[in-house]
């Protein structure tokens, strides 16, 4: 063990929250343990008052209720006890990204800089131990055979993490903690990427970009805190993919976003725009094929898969009509529809699957129009939105200003920034719009957004 780890004082830290999203949740419960590098020397646990409510799913994980937390001390009133007791100390946690960056977002909320060295056991880990199929923390305790008791509460895991640390070192013939604790270039990474740059990167929602030694741009990510994810992407060792591309960065740049959807939304036109090497989701560009529907003189909904033009809208789009055809088959059977009427059989008479047992019989008009119909707007109604003229309204990159989203008639129009005093005025939200292209990607992502967030939505 090197003397930068022998003389270090370590702070081992965990937390739990109300969420993932450290600019948007809080934190129920954080423990520390102070360590020499031998031994535990001080120690530090309180539940936290989050002043906001404890999601039923993440209690059913923690055990931390509502009531429990309601005579807990805010953050506020414990944040001066954190500063002193991990004050010298290097900052350690399983994951150390997701613990500093809430405890970061925490006083930062304050308007104080909270800065600490940090280690990551997962890294240290697949460093020290290399090959295992997991680094979890529980898969890591069971193969090492530390104890793990108390899961998924602040004193439990940090006990452990205590615990999964000093076997860490203990095994650290190479140094390789030390390593990784030392001031200068981040270990594996391109000489000519600039740590300077790496301090700039903002704790922010936007879009990201990097870049290699020919400006050539090989990949585009999102993220609501971009510091963090990127530290990430540099970091990564768990593929040979993502070892490559991060070996080739030498330049990183940034967009903000100012909320999570307009920084979704940017990622996705971006990498369909640029197409970067290391870019596999999202990037084809053209969507040919789309899903139309119509209405025959018997009044029967029709459904057809068909190439795309800009005459007709379709309300859901492919990348070739081949996928088309095979959802569609799909939302047959979800939706028991008739193969006739959405024209994948050509017959006269009845469908193949009304021959078969499996078609009730629409097509020879066994079904009434009004019970057909109906399945088929269950499916229509996938794609539709609550509103058909609308705007969504959420934060922007600064206070004077917010974010806005524009729909209309069921097509996305593009989104802008518009200052604050004005989000009332839909007219002048609206002249903020710059268009971006509409594709089932873009709606796919609304709609997932609107499902699970809060926004302002102004129709007009």
């Amino acid at each position: 063990m090197s003397n930068l780890i022998t003389y270090s004082l370590f702070a081992i830290i965990d937390i739990e929250t109300t969420g993932g999203s450290p600019r948007k949740e809080k934190i129920t419960e954080i423990a520390i343990f102070i360590h020499d590098g031998l031994k535990i020397i001080d120690e530090y646990t309180s539940l936290v008052n989050p002043e906001c409510n404890i999601p039923y799913f993440i209690t059913g994980l923690t055990g931390i209720t509502n009531e429990m937390v309601s005579d807990a001390p805010k953050f506020y009133e414990i944040a001066r006890d954190i500063v002193k007791i991990t004050e010298g100390k290097i900052f350690v946690a399983h994951n150390v990204n997701f613990d500093y960056s809430f405890v970061r977002q925490e006083f930062k909320n304050l308007g104080f800089e909270y800065n600490r060295k940090t280690l990551d056991t997962v890294r240290l880990a697949r460093k020290v131990v290399p090959g295992l199929p997991s680094y979890s923390l529980g898969r890591l305790c069971k193969r090492l055979s530390i104890p793990l008791t108390n899961r998924h509460r602040a004193g439990g895991d940090a006990l452990a993490t205590v615990k999964l640390l000093e076997d860490l070192l203990a095994r650290d013939r190479k140094n390789v903690a030390a390593k990784i604790l030392k001031p200068g270039h981040p270990e594996g990474l391109n000489s000519k990427l600039s740590k300077k740059l790496l301090n700039k990167l903002p704790e922010d929602p936007g879009v990201y970009y990097f870049w290699d030694v020919d400006g050539k741009l090989i990949y585009i990510g999102k993220s609501i805190n971009i510091r963090s994810r990127v530290l990430q992407h540099l970091y990564n060792n768990s593929t040979h993919r993502a070892m490559e591309m991060r070996d080739r960065i030498t330049e990183i740049t940034w967009e903000l976003s100012g909320n999570e959807l307009a920084a979704l939304l940017f990622e996705s036109a971006e990498i369909k725009k640029h197409k970067p090497v290391f870019n596999r989701a999202q990037r084809r560009s053209v969507f040919t094929v789309g899903l139309f529907s119509s209405t025959d003189k018997n009044g029967y909904i029709n459904l057809k898969v068909d190439k795309a033009d800009q005459k007709r809208h379709p309300l859901t789009t492919f990348s070739s009509k081949r996928e088309g055809r095979e959802t569609l088959h799909k939302w047959i059977e979800d939706f028991d529809l008739c193969q006739k009427y959405c024209g994948l059989y050509e017959s006269a008479g009845a469908c193949f699957h009304h021959g078969i047992g499996e078609c009730k019989g629409a097509c020879c008009g066994e079904e009434t129009v009004e019970v057909y119909n109906g399945r088929v707007q269950q499916l229509l109604n996938k794609f539709e939105y609550d509103l058909n003229r609308f705007l969504i309204i959420l934060p922007g990159r600064m206070k004077e200003e917010v974010s806005v989203i524009a729909i209309e008639d069921g097509i996305y129009m593009g989104m802008g920034y518009a200052p604050a005093d004005n989000q009332q005025n839909s007219e002048l939200l609206r002249d903020s719009i710059t268009h971006y292209p509409d594709n089932r990607d873009i709606h796919t992502i609304i709609k997932s957004y609107l499902r699970k967030n809060e926004a302002m939505i102004i129709e007009y």
